[in-house]
């Protein structure tokens, strides 16, 4: 076992190395909402001081007294702190009468609907900017010590899922001997012990980690009380007692499963586990499923299922894989027939973590540009790179079970359970008395006639009446009496006929040469899977490409409503002196009444004064136009027209008419988002 020993550290280093350099990138946490609009509009000078200031995100989110804080320009709350949904996703608080000129600062913290948490701030300004003294928290939510712990906790608790159920569905459905093996029991009890303390972890977390982010605040119990009553405490919750049923699970597939001997009874408790089994973890997949990017966005009834099929069947890979690299390393023996059936078991995990993943990948990117243009789309990238490389592996491990020795397994089995059998018997030291035709102990006094082989060829007891020591270490003579054996020397034997199991059980695992190449690519996998776990956990807690593009889309129309809109169009009429450049400026340029501006310069950039200019709107979308503008003349090269109406938000087209003599003139088009 001392050759394995590095091998699992540089897997458990290149675990801490992955995590840590992912998790750092991952904070602050992305999130699914997005604030896609407010009233007063970010930035935005109003005349009037208003009365409620709102919110709009791109989905539902929780809000509650106190998520959004309005601050005047010397940093005092001039909000009510009570926040009101105003219909679908857009909430609102009211403020204080009086308030003063200046610039003022909106701050909000809220948790999506997928549970991960979203902050953020703006400002507007009443009457004219101004100078502002408020002062915002430097961490973001989800960020700081809390955070990361969160996002520990949430990759030991896929780490834990995989483990439990992946390792007691390799037992159930490939090895059921396994249920007997002290490593494989390991495997299933540590996973159940992980993704129990790793919920009860986030459980205590989740306040101070959608809230302030203080450390002090992870054991506040008024915080409890209010995650409880979130959809992500209920989850939690519900994950807890589920841990439970899993618990008597495992307590009886290692307990009375393993000890039945009867193939009936075995066969009819084979059927009660796997029932209850995958009851138990769907149940568990669903609390991921339920409170998650599955839970909202597009078609989420069917996205919920899918999910909770996709994580069964990473667990079903991923969890099989490292009990079956468990099983070669550390187990007597394995049956070549169990891989094989994990084999099987594998292929059909991997399918429909294909079929699976490319609906959500579809739900949650949704275009090409969001798959390279985003980070959600670059991590899913990353992913499936892994995923490809682990079914590659996967393939080399198929060729080394084809090859694994099938005829070395049960007569490996008998023999370690027989030699074991011996090395484990307890030794008698006696109390007086001869003893004869009998023997005291495998290290005790043997009497009679004849010669016993040493255990492994390494000691031998010969003579009559006389018993020599295991190994030659000592010996015993007397006739027909045993002399007794001390306290430390019976210690000494014990760990003695414990190393050389030990030595037996290796040399019987790396006798059959396709084990060994089985156990190599097992182990390439199994490296793969804890990197590919780890981006897995960062997808999970990062904005879907969908949503992110949408915001962007949202942002920048916003954004190009929000300001005067201002447009530079040259123009040729073909007659003499027909050359120059129109400049139209549209004030605030959006729906409504406009103010608007056409400036005619020569090439030169001097005024052109020209006999006429007309405009004209169009909106083709909703057939609306074209809607006839004719400017007044103001001044030389200079025509204005006030109140232009823009009827409804979409691409407009804008035609400008320049007549420059009594035949000579032309139209030139330009198309622009008006909102």
């Amino acid at each position: 076992m001392k050759t394995i020993a590095p091998r699992f550290r540089h897997l458990l280093l290149l675990l801490l190395g992955v995590t840590g350099a992912l998790l750092a990138g991952a904070a602050p946490v992305s999130a699914h909402a997005a604030l896609t609009g407010s009233d007063p509009k970010q930035g935005a000078v109003v005349e009037q001081a208003p009365t409620r200031v709102s919110l709009t995100f791109s989905e539902e989110v929780a809000m509650s007294d106190g998520s959004v804080r309005v601050l005047d320009p010397a940093g005092k709350r001039v909000d009510t702190g009570k926040t009101t949904d105003l219909g679908g996703t857009t909430y609102g608080v009211p403020l204080h009468s009086g308030l003063p000129d200046g610039t003022f600062t909106v701050a909000y913290q809220v948790v999506s609907a997928d549970s991960h948490p979203v902050s953020g701030a703006f400002t507007f300004s009443i009457g004219a900017p101004s100078k502002t003294t408020a002062a915002l928290p430097d961490q973001t939510a989800g960020g700081g010590v809390v955070g990361g712990l969160y996002g520990v906790a949430r990759y030991l608790s896929y780490a834990g899922f995989i483990l439990t159920v992946g390792g007691a569905a390799f037992v159930l459905a490939c090895w059921p001997r396994g249920a007997g093996v002290r490593p494989v029991q390991r495997v299933v009890v540590g996973g159940w012990i992980t993704l129990t303390g790793a919920t009860l972890a986030m459980l205590l977390m989740r306040g101070s980690y959608t809230g302030s982010g203080a450390v002090g605040d992870i054991f506040d119990l008024t915080l409890l009380g209010q995650v409880l009553q979130t959809k992500s405490g209920a989850a939690l919750v519900s994950r807890l007692l589920l841990l439970a049923a899993a618990a008597l699970f495992i307590a009886v597939l290692f307990g009375a499963y393993e000890k039945r001997t009867d193939p009936k009874e075995k066969k009819d408790l084979t059927f009660g586990l796997a029932i209850g089994g995958a009851v138990v973890a769907a149940g568990l997949a669903a609390t991921w499923a339920m409170a998650e990017h599955a839970s909202t966005g597009i078609q989420a009834g069917l996205a919920m299922p899918v999910d909770v099929l996709h994580l069964l069947s990473v667990a079903a890979w991923l969890g099989g894989l490292t009990t079956l690299l468990v099983a070669l390393y550390r187990a007597p023996s394995i049956e070549a027939r169990a891989v094989r059936r994990f084999s099987r078991v594998a292929f059909c995990a991997v399918s429909t973590l294909a079929a699976t993943g490319l609906y959500q990948s579809w739900r949650q990117v949704g275009s090409w540009s969001a798959l390279t243009g985003t980070r959600y789309g670059q991590l899913l990238l990353l992913k499936i790179g892994l995923v490809a490389i682990m079914v590659g592996v996967a393939w080399i491990s198929r060729k080394w079970t084809g090859r694994l020795s099938e005829a070395l397994a049960p007569e490996a089995a008998a023999t370690v359970v027989e030699e074991r059998t011996r090395s484990e018997e307890p030794v008698t030291v006696p109390t007086g008395g001869p003893s004869k035709g009998s023997s005291s102990g495998d290290a005790g006094g043997d009497t009679g006639s004849g010669s016993d082989a040493g255990v492994d060829g390494l000691g031998a007891n010969t003579g009559s009446g006389s018993d020599a020591g295991v190994d030659g270490l000592g010996a015993n003579t007397g006739s027909g009496s045993g002399a007794g054996v001390d306290d430390k020397r019976s210690a000494q034997l014990a760990r003695q006929r414990a190393a050389l199991a030990t030595a037996r059980d290796k040399r019987i695992r790396d006798a059959d040469p396709g084990r060994s190449g089985l156990r190599r690519s097992v182990l390439t996998e199994a490296g793969v899977a804890v990197v590919l776990l780890v981006v897995t956990t960062v997808l999970t807690s990062t904005e879907p490409g969908r949503t992110e593009e949408a915001a962007k889309a949202v942002t920048a129309a916003s954004s190009q409503r929000s300001g005067p809109l201002s447009l530079k169009l040259p123009f040729d009429t073909g007659g003499q002196d027909g050359k120059g450049t129109l400049l139209l400026d549209m004030d605030p340029g959006r729906t409504g009444s406009n103010d608007m501006h056409v400036y005619v310069e020569r090439p030169n950039g001097k005024a052109f004064d020209i006999p006429e200019v007309k405009v004209s709107f169009t909106l083709a979308a909703k057939k609306i136009g074209p809607l006839p503008v004719v400017p007044d003349h103001i001044a030389t090269g200079h025509w204005s027209a006030s109140g232009v109406q823009i009827p409804g938000a979409g691409d407009w087209k804008i035609a400008v008419t320049v007549r420059t003599s009594d035949i000579d003139q032309v139209t030139v088009n330009k198309n622009v988002k008006i909102g």
